[in-house]
């Protein structure tokens, strides 16, 4: 590289609404702007979190001179534990952002962090050869912001996650007249922004109607209100403690996210209620159901979760009853958890509860990222040279490219990335480069990448299919001492399937003496292929097999 050239590099979070992870670069430094944590798909059994690949990170670690957070919802800052642990940098975020970083820093027992507090309406830093000026926009929760960067090849701009209102319900609007200022203080390289909304007519709504929606429904509630939203909305929360307010009932946060994030936004004035309108769960039974509102943790269904563990009647100390009211504020719009939701919703249904989702559609959800004109709205602050669009996927970058092509831009001024994918400004020219080999890393239990294609195959056949084990006893001679034992797991009943398993049994002796081999992996592979082939041709069914060969 030259000392004027910028590449930028997408790691992740281009096809995806999760994982955000860009890579800023020029000859000597590197800068990271957002690390979050991407979620499981219905292909992953068993595993909790997806992280973005640090390979490229790491190896270029020596350039390295900073990780920039543009907010602090989980797809943004979840995997910077992790990353730090292959590298010692700062980190910069603004106020409630590193709030909630310190928290993650105590539950993965970091101790020794540079981490580092912008504030978005007036700072600027450096970071290496790149001087960063925050600017605040709305989103879902306080302290979200965009970057006007400085750079040797030009100023760009990136915006992960915006709208145009100005009238949020955390009373921070987004900053036009800073944004405006950095923006014709130079001409503007690219702008890198937010593309989730870009298949969508208008401006997103406020949220301010939502308050009013939610209190003409709770107003109607006769015993106790649970209700739930993603576990970082703070401006949803401060709504649900107004309406508590209004309807004379004592909030309880349950579960543990929602309860740090809660204490977090308290602390820095970000959510406000009157002393002793909050209460611990402990305290409940002081109050009659009909005094009580509950906020708890699991919007999603996730299993496990305080909300699914409510749905099922296993969570220990709070309970619902037929009569109580359960309000949604919150959209499965992420991968997979439709399904879980609505079979959560299924089972408060079931029990008497009178529920409030998304379905109905009575106002109680507003999106945190814009829609076509405020996308646009964007462009004409920021008026760049170029456009990419980041933190959706591949549907929403082809509609973010014909919103930019329809405010009179060319094509070739639009680059939809790809995990991996680069572009090199350098002057005038602009380069594709070769894309950066990268895969997704799982997590599960306390293994980090330890689970690829082969094990997920494998958990995935075992879910479907199920096991048979074949137990053999050979002699020194590698005879059969006598015949094989079949042991299965989710493959058939065995009681009621003996026959099936006595002929296999039966057929596998006698193919094994009619092989005579003494090579034990030969052995193996023949025993699994006989029995792939007999049990499909009998039950249309593929077990995993597993041959156990013993010596006697």
């Amino acid at each position: 590289m030259n000392d004027n050239v910028l590449k930028f590099t997408a790691l992740s979070g281009t096809i995806s609404v999760t994982e955000n992870l860009y890579v800023y670069e020029t000859k000597n430094d590197m800068l990271v702007v957002d690390c979050g944590v991407g979620f499981p798909d219905l292909e992953m059994p068993g595993i909790e979190l997806v992280l973005p690949d640090f390979s490229y990170i790491v190896k270029n670690k020596a350039k390295l001179r900073g990780i920039v957070l543009s907010q602090g919802h989980e797809d943004h800052i979840g995997a910077v534990p992790y990353l730090l642990q292959e590298v010692s940098v700062p980190v910069w975020g603004a106020p409630l952002t590193v709030e909630f970083l310190q928290e993650k820093f105590r539950d993965f027992k970091i101790s020794k962090t540079d981490l580092r507090t912008f504030h978005p309406e007036r700072d600027e830093f450096e970071v290496g050869s790149f001087k960063v000026s925050p600017f605040r926009v709305t989103h879902s929760l306080p302290d979200a912001c965009g970057f006007a960067i400085d750079t040797p090849a030009g100023r760009i701009f990136h915006v992960p996650e915006h709208k145009m209102n100005q009238d949020p319900v955390d009373g921070m609007p987004f900053d036009i007249a800073r944004a405006k200022k950095l923006a014709g203080e130079k001409e503007n390289l690219f702008l890198a922004s937010d593309c989730l909304g870009a298949n969508k007519p208008g401006f997103t709504e406020s949220e301010q109607d939502i308050e009013k929606n939610m209190l003409a429904i709770v107003q109607k509630a006769k015993q106790a209100v649970f209700t739930t939203a993603i576990s970082s909305n703070i401006g949803r929360f401060q709504q649900m403690v107004n309406v508590a307010q209004k309807t004379g009932r004592k909030v309880i946060f349950v579960g543990r996210s929602i309860i740090t994030k809660t204490q977090k936004a308290h602390k820095l004035g970000y959510l406000k209620y009157l002393p002793g309108s909050v209460i611990q769960l402990r305290d409940a039974q002081q109050y009659g159901p009909h005094q009580l509102m509950y906020v708890v943790s699991g919007c999603y269904g996730q299993e496990g979760s305080s909300l699914y563990r409510l749905s099922t009647g296993e969570y220990d100390g709070m309970e619902t009853a037929e009569g109580d009211m359960m309000v949604f504020s919150a959209n499965p719009a992420p991968p997979h958890t439709k399904e879980s939701q609505n079979s959560m919703v299924d089972d408060l249904i079931d029990r008497g509860v009178d529920v409030h989702y998304h379905e109905v559609d009575e106002g109680l959800y507003v999106s945190g990222h814009g829609k076509q004109e405020d996308i646009k709205a964007l462009f004409n602050i920021v008026k760049p040279k170029y456009f990419i669009p980041i933190g959706g996927e591949i549907r929403y970058m082809h509609a973010y490219e014909k919103l930019v092509l329809a405010e009179g831009h060319s094509k070739d001024q639009v680059f939809k990335l790809k995990p991996g994918d680069n572009i090199t400004f350098e002057g005038d020219k602009v380069t594709k480069g070769q894309r950066i080999h990268i895969k997704s890393v799982l997590v599960h239990g306390r293994g980090i990448g330890d689970i690829g294609k082969v094990v997920l195959g494998d958990r995935s056949v075992l879910g479907t299919e199920g096991v048979v084990v074949i137990i053999f006893k050979v002699d020194k001679n590698k005879k059969l001492v006598e015949n094989p034992q079949i042991v299965t797991r989710g493959f058939v009943y065995q009681g009621k399937s003996r026959n099936l398993l006595n002929d296999a049994t039966a057929r596998l002796a006698s193919f094994v003496k009619a092989k005579n081999t003494k090579n034990i992996k030969a052995l193996k592979d023949d025993i699994t292929r006989f029995l792939e082939n007999h049990f499909y041709k009998v039950t249309a069914r593929k077990p995993m097999i597993l041959p156990v060969v013993v010596e006697v």
